[in-house]
């Protein structure tokens, strides 16, 4: 499930993604997504995009969400 989530955010969002945690628990998983964007409320706007993508054809909860810009 990971692995086709992970793909459709990429394809979809133009982003990359990672499983970055949590890989010997079947139940749960910790995906990270980066982006390059020119503009922090673009980006904002992108990530916010991919949790709701997430939460309507991910099959998955969100139960946490941490983002950083640089």
């Amino acid at each position: 499930m990971v692995r086709s989530l992970r793909d459709r955010l990429q394809k979809r969002f133009n982003v990359s993604v990672a499983e970055t945690g949590l890989q010997d628990v079947h139940s749960r998983a910790e995906i990270t997504i980066a982006l390059v964007a020119t503009d922090g409320r673009m980006a904002e706007s992108v990530l916010d995009k991919t949790d709701r993508f997430v939460e309507e054809h991910g099959g998955a909860r969100i139960t946490r969400v941490s983002r950083e810009q640089w």
